[in-house]
């Protein structure tokens, strides 16, 4: 069978009719020389990326890449390698090359394909292919537009880091000796842009942007600017803190990374090893009582969205934590095993998981969460990692604004806010409905009752 050429990129039907045919080779050549089981994959993509900084054109890149990858099983032991190259002496130099490394290492009992009856054995059309044929002179006007909107809105917009544009498209087949075979193409755009206002020891710098798998779900270039500026402007003549204990509450782009942090927790690998402070969590309380956690792989055209997991195990909606409770883990095959359990589906990650609190209120805008909060810390910056997953103690350099009866008084910098996450997810007060998406994850701005403030 001939190998795939650059120019049928866009003929994407035939292109994923001939990487099944490559994948059924590949795996059909791995038993051939002795595997006991086989899993293979083949990618493509290509992507541009145009950045700008003072309407100028700074950098051009244009990406393409391919590869396929076959992991090979003596029983529990295995071996992986890849190739670029899709001729069929290629891919069997590769089965031969995962074959050798697989008769080679140590056995593991948690090794192995996901059961016959746990792969996807069918999958709906997610609409997650939106390719987008721009070209690098409109890209870069686009940026320009993003950039020239954040300078013009006023004088305090002194400088600028750029503006950038990201296209990418690509398509996959994946494959096992178990019978799965499946695959589908995607894209993926954005448009950001980071001015700097303020002179000398002053300056402040923040950033604003936009994702979508559909270029007109973008928001508008010059949107984009102005909230970005109004953001950098908002944080001039910040000042530091008194040292104490406060309500926070974390902007929802923010927010996202304490659901993060809970994933991360409850995730196979870390609960296998150990290291996470949510051992053994399953069944129990986890949040506050009005929080619930939910995953929805099929919402079409999402950022999270997939028909199947990252091994080909067909993927659920499911409530992950239900009235504050913890109902289900992270788990891909091999993590799972050396749990003792089942997958959940989620080798490569979760899909679309949404934190939601069941006394939100429609109007529940940030506005409305200041005045909830009182007085407090709004935060919208943080700084570092600082975040230990086996303990849950949670340290962060932080930016925000100081709130007083509900209003914002002033910026705030030059802080780190402290706590521990398991005592932070069970004293959540509040979430918005300023719901924010970022990738796979979202959630509204949250409210924490009281953390630990370091300033003056």
């Amino acid at each position: 069978m001939n190998s795939p050429t650059s120019d049928q990129f866009l003929d994407i039907p035939a292109q994923q009719a001939q990487f099944r045919q490559l994948i059924t080779d590949a795996l059909r050549y791995a038993v051939k020389v002795g595997a006991s089981d086989a899993v293979a994959e083949i990618s493509e993509s290509r992507g541009l990326s145009v950045a700008v900084r003072h309407r100028t054109l700074e950098t051009i890149e244009q990406t393409r890449d391919r590869s396929l990858a076959i992991t090979v099983f003596a029983s529990q032991r295995r071996g992986a390698a890849s190739t670029s190259d899709f001729s069929a002496d290629a891919i069997q130099k590769a089965v031969q090359a995962a074959w050798h490394i697989a008769r080679h290492t140590a056995e593991d009992p948690a090794a192995g394909l996901p059961e016959a009856e746990q792969l996807a054995s069918h999958y709906p059309d997610l609409d997650l292919h939106h390719p987008w044929d721009i070209s690098v002179d409109d890209a870069a006007k686009m940026a320009i537009q993003a950039e020239r909107a954040a300078i013009s809105i006023s004088k305090q917009i002194t400088n600028t880091e750029g503006a950038s544009l990201d296209t990418s498209e690509g398509h996959f087949v994946l494959g096992n000796s178990r019978g799965f075979l499946g695959g589908y193409p995607y894209s993926r755009h954005s448009l950001s842009v980071a001015p700097i206002a303020g002179t000398g020891d002053g300056m402040q710098r923040d950033y604003w942007y936009t994702s979508a798998r559909r270029a007109q779900d973008l928001a508008a270039p010059a949107q984009v600017g102005r909230y970005a500026a109004q953001r950098a402007l908002s944080r001039l003549h910040a000042r530091s803190l008194k040292t104490g204990r406060y309500p926070v509450l974390f902007e929802a782009p923010l927010a996202v990374g304490l659901l993060g942090a809970l994933v991360q927790a409850t995730s196979g690998g870390a609960l296998y090893r150990k290291a996470s402070f949510l051992l053994d969590s399953l069944g129990k309380p986890v949040l506050a009582d009005h929080l619930d956690v939910v995953e929805n792989p099929y919402i079409p055209g999402a950022m999270g969205s997939s028909p199947f997991d990252a091994e080909g195990v067909r993927v659920q909606a499911r409530q992950v934590v239900d009235q504050g409770i913890l109902t289900g883990y992270f788990l891909s095959t091999y993590t799972a095993r050396k749990l003792g359990l089942a997958t959940t589906g989620n080798a490569g990650g979760s899909h679309n998981l949404s934190l939601r609190s069941r006394a939100t209120q429609v109007g529940d805008d940030l506005a409305t969460m200041l005045r909830k909060m009182g007085t407090g810390l709004l935060v919208t910056e943080l700084i570092g990692q600082g975040v230990n997953y086996v303990t849950g103690d949670y340290s962060r350099g932080a930016f925000g604004y100081w709130v007083q009866d509900g209003v914002i008084q002033h910026p705030v910098h030059e802080i780190t806010i402290a706590g521990n996450l398991a005592e932070m997810f069970r004293q959540v007060v509040a979430v918005g409905a300023d719901v924010h998406v970022r990738g796979a994850k979202s959630t509204g701005s949250i409210l924490i009752e009281q953390m630990a403030v370091a300033g003056q």
